[in-house]
């Protein structure tokens, strides 16, 4: 299905490899215009191109560091005035390592990333969804959101408050037309594990793993059904069932092992 200029607009952070890139896949065969926004400008557009050949989609680029403050705020600026009618909130990233051994701005990073740029880029949104009556925003969160996460101290605590947020808009939103989605996966193999340094944990190479491909097709769907959360793998799903029965002490300790690097 191609898109024309006139085609709804979907704009998608971290678009421009792997969960998000999966997700930009979807929805421009869905025949959504594409407004990809990621850090690698080279990336971007290779992907952009991609994207474009194979579903003959409009597909723009926006390269832009969400850890950047003024960054974030001059894109929140152009896509409020561009009112999508879908945004993705998928940029971020992880660090591993005990809190007090990583540098001071990685943590820092990974809040404004995570964090702060996904809560200005929504309320950049809203405001045009809600007039309209119409309008999706999918937040990828994770299985990480479910407990803390020793060795992945900030990371973890980022997800958590990307489920929380996600799911109280949902609430505020109820009824408006608009709805908020948080997508929870757990591994995936998108090259994630690699750049947090996490590929040797007892997690990351102990469970199962659903593909990008994959839990971009469970988060586009749970977010054209206004679902307000979506938790792909049954195995993952069993576990956020059962965090919410443990003590959040014990909930640590068992994450706690889970993280360790396994060395044989």
């Amino acid at each position: 299905m191609a898109s024309s200029p006139a085609a709804p607009l979907a704009v998608v952070t971290g678009g421009n490899a792997g969960i998000g890139l999966a997700i930009a896949d979807r929805l421009g065969a869905l025949g959504h215009r594409l407004l990809l926004v990621a850090r690698d400008g080279a990336r971007l557009e290779a992907a952009a191109r991609d994207l474009s050949d194979r579903h003959g989609v409009v597909v723009d680029t926006r390269a832009c560091d969400l850890s950047d403050a003024a960054a974030t705020e001059a894109l929140a600026a152009e896509i409020a005035a561009l009112a999508p009618a879908v945004l993705v909130n998928n940029a971020g990233f992880g660090d591993y390592g005990p809190f007090a051994d990583l540098p001071p701005p990685s943590g820092a990073g990974m809040i404004a990333t995570n964090v702060a740029a996904l809560t200005r880029l929504t309320s950049a949104v809203l405001p045009s969804m809600r007039t309209r009556a119409s309008g999706r925003v999918l937040n990828v969160a994770s299985t990480a959101a479910f407990a803390p996460l020793p060795l992945a101290a900030v990371y973890g605590a980022s997800k958590a408050y990307v489920l929380s947020f996600s799911l109280a808009l949902a609430e505020e939103l109820a009824g408006s037309g608009v709805t908020v989605t948080a997508l929870c996966p757990g591994p995936t193999p998108t090259g994630f594990a690699a750049r947090a340094g996490m590929t040797r944990t007892e997690l990351f190479r102990g469970a199962p793993s659903t593909s990008a491909e994959e839990v971009a097709a469970r988060g586009v769907a749970a977010m054209l059904a206004g679902k307000g959360m979506v938790v792909v793998g049954g195995a993952n799903r069993l576990l956020a069932f059962a965090t919410r029965f443990a003590p959040r002490a014990l909930a640590a300790r068992a994450t706690h092992r889970a993280m360790r690097e396994r060395l044989r």
